[in-house]
């Protein structure tokens, strides 16, 4: 149906004909694209609305509105003349097709330049993957050397943290409270000794962001906590992958955590169009899983009036959903166009919250931390995205309170999640 293929390889770019390019790119994109997208809907034509009647209208209007109670009580028919309908909308007017031959040969020559520029388009697309690519591979010294200095294995020298200082002094807001810093540097002065590292840095920049802090529950801090390292590359195909290193903790055995997205092969108009991600399987240790939560029931036999205690999870709001991203379903599978719709909201606004750890969060990781990040970013719809990113969890509520005692194999089962989802790395 046409609402999933509009799901399969959106171009993120020209969905909604503002939302920032899904090109690769490891510098910032300004505005930020974490926000949903929908178009206004057209507003319904009051039935109040005052009517002007005519010789006829009458008869008219008694015809209407036979045809209107004809379609209200076969919903089936009304559906297939939507859909008619819909197929309508785009088709050439005409126009075209009414040029004089001359026109049509000269635009003919049009469409031979435009296929032209389509060529040097993806070339430079190409061009600009392999560059990124390089400068990555510049970039990653500087990564590799603040994940040891986050962790605490390398001490910055004194050069390098004079020159730390300098950068903050071309901030006059931080200037005006130089003096407060160094006061506040002397009184912790002695137990900065036992502190290693920058402790929980990277939970922190992720709290300052405006967006990915909704998605965070106080739960989820208890694992972010142990997050050491957020990594990104680039893959032969077009794609890339972000790896998150966690330390060892009570949450999951998993040393890393991946996320990859999928851009579609070639390139269209010159951008990478989305096409697919994929997450990974977390390893829960018992009793651990951030993602569900355990709901305990009791259920009276209407027959005995004995009661009994049943168990079972129900998917609960969790940061970690990012590592069981939303799936297109099949061509051949059936749903309707308000699914559809919910489905294109949340597959954008995955795929937005991985662009924002590519090309905001991983190379400007200190800025989020301090927050200085914050001062050159148009954050706005802040709800718009824990909206569309949380999982429905309307959708499993049970109203049968006064379940009769039989047999109900699926109190204990765990909600399906990123199924098929490839292992997440060891330690």
């Amino acid at each position: 149906m046409d609402s999933q293929q509009s799901s399969s390889g959106v171009d993120i770019k020209n969905k909604n004909g503002n939302l920032t390019a899904p090109t690769p790119q490891n510098t910032p994109i300004n505005p930020a694209p974490m926000t949903s997208s929908y178009r206004p809907s057209i507003p319904a034509i009051s039935e109040d609305m005052e009517t002007i009647t005519t010789k006829g209208a009458a008869d008219s209007s008694d015809a209407a509105s036979a045809i209107a109670g004809a379609f209200t009580g076969n919903p089936a028919l009304l559906s297939m003349l939507q859909g008619k309908l819909g197929t309508l909308v785009g088709r050439p007017s005409g126009y075209i097709e009414q040029l004089p031959t001359a026109v049509k040969r000269r635009l003919n020559g049009l469409k031979y330049l435009q296929s032209k520029h389509a060529e040097l388009e993806n070339k430079f697309q190409e061009e600009v993957l392999a560059l990124e690519k390089k400068y990555l591979q510049l970039y990653q010294p500087l990564y590799d050397q603040r994940a040891q200095v986050i962790s605490g294995t390398y001490e910055p020298t004194d050069e390098e943290v004079a020159l730390g200082e300098k950068v903050d002094e071309e901030d006059e807001e931080e200037n005006e409270d130089e003096d407060v810093e160094e006061k506040d540097e002397k009184e912790t002065q002695s137990s900065e000794a036992d502190v290693k590292g920058i402790p929980e840095f990277w939970l922190t920049l992720l709290k300052n962001h405006p967006q990915i802090v909704e998605t965070i529950t106080e739960e989820d801090e208890g694992a972010l906590k142990h997050l050491i390292d957020v990594r990104m590359s680039y893959m032969e195909q077009p794609g890339f992958k972000l790896d998150f290193e966690f330390s060892e903790n009570d949450y999951f055995t998993n040393k890393v955590l991946t996320k990859t997205y999928y851009y579609q092969d070639h390139a269209y108009g010159g951008d990478f169009v989305y096409d697919h991600a994929e997450g990974c399987s977390i390893d829960w240790k018992e009793g651990k899983d951030l993602t569900v939560t355990v709901e305990t029931k009791k259920q009276r036999h209407k027959g005995t009036n004995k009661t009994r205690v049943v168990k079972r999870t129900v998917p609960s709001n969790s940061f970690f959903y990012f590592f069981s991203p939303p799936t297109i379903p099949d061509e051949e599978e059936e749903i309707d166009e308000e699914e559809a719709e919910g489905l294109d909201a949340k597959l954008e606004a995955d795929y937005e919250m991985g662009e924002e750890f590519k090309d905001k969060i991983i190379p400007h990781a200190v800025d989020y931390f301090t927050g200085k990040a914050l001062q050159y970013e148009d954050y706005e719809d802040e709800e718009d995205f824990d909206d569309e990113y949380y999982e429905d969890e309307d959708d499993d509520e049970d109203d049968d309170d006064e379940e009769d005692d039989d047999e109900d194999d699926d109190d204990d089962s765990a909600p399906a999640k990123g199924e098929n989802a490839p292992e997440c790395k060891q330690s």
